[in-house]
């Protein structure tokens, strides 16, 4: 492990939250337009791995929640699937809505992820303690990261997160276990 990552780790022990935006880091940022009766339905595809990442998160006491600047349906319907703890659509200012919650968590700054891929996403990085982005933000947003994950947005870019920051905590292998008992106890 190198100490840039090392000290990264001691970073991502203390973290109590993880906001994320939706379009290219839970998506791979494509928007599909589908001719219907009467119009054009969106539609968007999510990475069920981080959807099982969301669930770890959620076990080990972190709270989840999505930050975006669009209002759909689509999204609303996947943050209630995954029971995120926090769905602000629709936000011009993704900074104002970290404030908010890390004011309704009683967290400091410090112990609240985000993960953003663009411009719109700079003023939640003002707010963040970490700042995370996917490899193939923008490269306008990159050189604000604390953290640039290998994995492109749609990929798993939560998965991978999860995964390390459990791992620097020292729980990834007590929360999976807790995990699959819970996959046992619905047999």
């Amino acid at each position: 492990m190198s100490d840039n990552f090392k000290e990264l780790c001691n970073r991502l022990k203390l973290v109590k939250a993880v906001i994320t935006d939706v379009d290219g880091v839970l998506n791979d940022a494509k928007l599909y337009y589908i001719p219907a009766e009467g119009g054009v339905y969106i539609s968007k595809f999510f990475n069920v791995k981080d959807g099982l990442g969301i669930k770890l998160l959620k076990l080990a006491g972190i709270k989840f929640g999505v930050v975006t600047g669009r209002k759909d349906r689509v999204v609303e319907y996947r943050c209630k699937e995954l029971g995120c703890d926090f769905f602000y659509s629709g936000v011009k200012d993704k900074g104002k809505a970290l404030r908010e919650i890390i004011s309704s968590l009683g967290i400091k700054k410090e112990e609240l992820l985000y993960v953003g891929d663009d411009l719109n996403d700079l003023t939640a990085f003002e707010e963040a303690g970490i700042k995370v982005a996917p490899k193939d933000g923008s490269k306008l947003i990159l050189p604000y990261a604390d953290w640039i994950v290998p994995v492109e947005g749609g990929k798993g870019v939560i998965r991978y997160l999860v995964e390390e920051i459990l791992n620097c905590k020292g729980t990834l292998k007590e929360v999976s276990e807790k995990f699959l008992a819970l996959l046992k106890e619905r047999k």
